[in-house]
């Protein structure tokens, strides 16, 4: 490290040949942290301290960087692809297909059946507790979901989950009442709470920062391939109109029916982890660690530690990402579930009319993703690209708040301005691959990821409940509560991006002051499971 002059006890100013007048002030404490780490560095001979590394990391990890060709990364990331990437779009396919079915089958006589009807006819508030009883669950069980994911493996216990929530879905079509659904939908919010957080683990496991982006954007705009598909499934259930089941019965059925020989694909097909996967050769295995080491967020550590737990918890990032689900979430789920009633109710369109057009909003979401990640790739600018797609969201709701509706092109108007209202489920997209990114530390990760997802079963179990059945179909409470989402939504973010732009500052500052390890390009650490605050070398992506 280069030689310091201390000019009072809090501050000291680097001094290096040919310093500019104006020179960088950092605290004592973070550049006593990163000479520790430097001298940490010097005794280790600049190699990885392997009592940190997980052992099977360690056993296909080399001790410094290697440099793998662009060709090469190429062959291993489409081999990763069909193995891995193929599994989570279609998981999660499977998953918002499943959740979708409540929302069809609001219009395909499953209130009238179970009793959820009020005296005049309209939907009772009891359906708006079958959305919100699955996110009670899920933030109940979402600590111990991730503490279990971290230390199991992971593929293996997701295509359990699979299994088990297609048979709780099949489950649906026996339900006589209300109670009986709840029962179901609690018991499906148990084990569809696996997926995401295993999704996220997954994408920081197999793939390298600059394609987490996009591979979480392709799995997530399932909820929008879901609308296109389940709308026209949907519309081919309503088309049964006798045997012994109805139509809301066989579409329940049929996805249960699917989801579970699907768990079981996943069980054979998907390995746990590259070291692990017997599908590749030992060449291919070590090399695909390899690729993701400067990541710098860890591969697998099984060791649980307290100081990671409190590192989260003291950390902006953690509740900035927390914040970013809660204020996405909420509106998502109340427009999800209640997407058809407004459709049909409000906007005066057929049932079999409103079924076709969820296949339009599906397209929207989808095109909204795809545009998202691509500004992304574009630009390199995460937030400001999510600040972007939120500004349709405020328009759209203020529209449907404000535009009266009797005629028909007024219809065909506030129905593109519910569409639009979708477009800030970008934010909701990039923050999860910003998280699985921008998180070092496996203990740590996982304290995050759970946090992450309470907020966003908190937001997703709120959501429908301010959708009040007496002000249908207007539901004008609900509107205004998620034009209050997004402007918190933007706050978050706004200071989400000068706390994140700070602290990479701090850490250039520190490489440029002669800190060896800010600016270790060897990357020899990046499988010690240091946290992304303990490791000077690490930059976070914004």
């Amino acid at each position: 490290m280069s030689s310091t002059e201390v000019p009072d006890p809090d501050i000291v100013q680097p001094m290096r040949p040919h310093q500019d007048d104006d020179v960088k002030r950092y605290s004592m404490a973070e550049v006593e942290r990163a000479r520790s780490a430097a001298e940490d560095t010097e005794e280790k001979g600049e190699h990885a301290d392997y009592g940190k590394v997980d052992k099977e990391v360690a056993k296909y990890s080399s001790a410094v960087r290697i440099e793998i060709s662009p060709e090469e990364g190429t062959r291993l990331r489409r081999l990763i692809d069909r193995r891995v990437l193929v599994v989570m779009i279609t998981t999660y396919f499977l998953q918002a297909i499943d959740k979708g079915t409540l929302s069809f089958s609001s219009i395909m006589g499953l209130p009238k059946d179970t009793g959820m009807l009020t005296p005049d006819g309209k939907v009772s508030q009891d359906f708006s507790w079958l959305t919100t009883c699955i996110y009670i669950t899920i933030l109940v069980v979402e600590y111990p979901q991730n503490y279990i994911i971290a230390r199991v493996p992971v593929a293996k216990y997701l295509g359990f989950s699979i299994i088990a929530w297609g048979a709780v879905l099949a489950c649906h079509a026996a339900c006589k009442n209300f109670v009986g659904l709840v029962v179901v939908r609690t018991l499906l919010g148990l084990f569809e709470s696996a997926c995401q957080p295993a999704f996220v683990i997954l994408s920081a496991m197999w793939y390298k920062r600059e394609e987490q982006a996009s591979r979480v954007t392709y799995w997530y705009m399932m909820n929008g391939a879901q609308q296109i598909v389940g709308g026209l499934l949907a519309y081919c259930f309503t088309l049964i109109t006798d045997g012994p089941l109805k139509s809301w019965q066989w579409l329940f059925m049929a996805y249960g029916i699917i989801s579970v020989f699907f768990g079981l694909f996943v069980l054979w097909w998907m390995p746990d982890s590259p070291m692990r996967a017997k599908c590749f050769t030992e060449e291919d295995k070590h090399l695909m660690v390899e690729r993701v080491r400067e990541n710098q967020t860890g591969l697998q550590n099984r060791v649980f530690k307290k100081e990671q737990v409190w590192d989260a918890l003291t950390d902006p990032q953690t509740w900035c990402y927390a914040g970013i689900q809660f204020t996405t979430t909420l509106p998502t789920s109340g427009l999800g579930a209640f997407a058809n009633l407004i459709i049909s109710g409000n906007l005066g369109f057929t049932n079999l009319q409103t079924q076709l057009l969820a296949m339009v909003l599906g397209f929207y979401i989808i095109i909204v993703l795809l545009g998202s990640v691509w500004l992304v790739k574009k630009f390199n600018q995460n937030i400001l690209t999510m600040l972007g797609f939120v500004i349709p969201s405020f328009v759209g709701t203020i529209l449907l708040m404000t535009v009266p509706n009797h005629s028909f092109s007024q219809h065909v108007g506030l129905l593109i301005c519910y569409y639009i209202t979708l477009s800030f489920w970008a934010a909701q997209t990039l923050g999860l691959s910003m998280m699985s990114r921008n998180v070092g530390g496996q203990t740590k990760k996982s304290v995050v990821v759970a946090t992450n997802f309470i907020f966003w079963s908190a937001g997703n179990a709120i959501g429908p409940q301010v959708f009040l059945s007496r002000e249908a179909p207007k539901y004008f409470t609900a509107f205004a509560t998620h034009l209050g989402c997004y402007a918190l939504l933007v706050v978050i973010l706004l200071y989400f991006r000068f706390y994140l732009t700070r602290q990479n500052k701090k850490r250039d500052q520190l490489a440029a002051a002669g800190v060896d390890e800010a600016r270790d390009e060897r990357l020899a650490h990046a499988f010690e499971d240091l946290t992304d605050r303990e490791n000077p070398n690490f930059r976070y992506v914004y």
